[in-house]
């Protein structure tokens, strides 16, 4: 058995220790997978090889016959998740980059949403969609997309965002033992980050629920995935200049929590969103749109650090850099509002 998974079995349940979120991943599928046995993980290259970023090593070592590689097709296997989880089991389907989660479209959006509704009720469809995107990883404009917001607009399926390895944690087993399907997004540029993870039921994230990862008075800071990492440096900086900001990870983009972001920005009349994509119909323009309808009192005009509306991610090192939202832009954009 991998170190990796060694360290993910031998871990005492309910005690805090520093993970990554790669070690968070493999720690909640692990947990999940030896609670329940109707649990089973599938996908490109998730068996014997870990998973092409190694978050699911030792698994199929562990859960002989639950660890599923499949073809390169992912309709295909999104279809037979389904069909799997009305007859009783609960599949974690993994689609290793999130730009391809389009090419099983037809099971995201016309299948998994519906099915319970179109049943009548009389079945649930348990399924986990884990899909790992965004950049800095250097792999182009095919294979660096965040899309979060993509299916955000859809009733009957939840997506959340892990922008922490706690939340990355918490949010796969909350979605693993959900019956409606939850796509969750995991992001390539924290995997390698480390954090307090606290194992068992008490780090079970509650669903709907945004983090406040810091508390402030003087600017309200919205993020996802890897943008939360990045608020949190920028507040870190901000607080040395004298500017006391509160950071959100909003963890779940559907559904979303909208109160909780509406009591910090109550508080501190400020807000930027910080968002690796573009901010026209995002998550983002979301929040600014329902605290604005429900009457907030802005101290300035919210701003958004975004991408870029007309760039694609480009491979080169120094242009990916130059296009993805930063610390000091985040910090610039907030000394901007103030």
């Amino acid at each position: 058995m991998s170190t990796q998974a060694e360290a993910t079995e031998q871990a005492t349940p309910g005690a805090a220790r520093e993970l990554t979120c790669r070690e968070a991943v493999n720690a909640a599928l692990f947990d999940e997978m030896e609670r329940d046995e109707r649990v089973l993980l599938m996908g490109e290259d998730v068996g014997a090889d870990g998973g092409v970023f190694k978050t699911n090593q030792g698994l199929d070592e562990r859960f002989p016959g639950r660890v599923l590689n499949t073809p390169i097709c992912e309709n295909t296997f999104v279809g037979v998740a389904i069909g799997m989880s009305v007859t009783g089991l609960r599949p974690v389907v993994e689609i290793m980059f999130s730009d391809f989660l389009p090419t099983a479209g037809d099971a995201i959006v016309e299948e998994l949403p519906k099915f319970r509704f179109m049943s009548g009720g009389q079945c649930s469809v348990p399924v986990t969609v884990r899909s790992i995107g965004g950049g800095t990883g250097r792999f182009g404009t095919q294979h660096s997309a965040t899309g979060e917001s993509w299916y955000m607009g859809l009733p009957g399926l939840k997506v959340a965002c892990a922008g922490t390895p706690a939340g990355a944690y918490g949010l796969l087993r909350a979605a693993i033992r959900d019956e409606n399907p939850v796509l969750i997004f995991e992001h390539k540029g924290l995997y390698g980050r480390k954090g307090s993870v606290t194992r068992g039921d008490a780090g079970i994230a509650e669903v709907g629920k945004a983090s406040v990862e810091r508390e402030g008075t003087d600017v309200t800071i919205v993020s996802t995935l890897l943008m939360a990492d990045r608020s949190l440096a920028a507040a870190d900086g901000l607080a040395e200049q004298g500017v006391s900001a509160e950071v959100i990870d909003l963890r779940w983009v559907r559904p979303l929590d909208v109160d909780t972001v509406r009591g910090s920005v109550e508080k501190t009349g400020r807000l930027v969103i910080a968002e690796e994509q573009v901010h026209r119909g995002g998550w983002g323009a979301t929040v600014v749109s329902e605290l604005t309808m429900g009457g907030i009192e802005w101290k300035s005009p919210p701003r958004a650090v975004s991408l870029p509306e007309h760039l694609l991610i480009p491979y080169s090192p120094r242009l990916e850099d130059a296009i993805i939202p930063s610390a000091d832009a985040i910090a610039a954009a907030v000394s901007a509002l103030l």
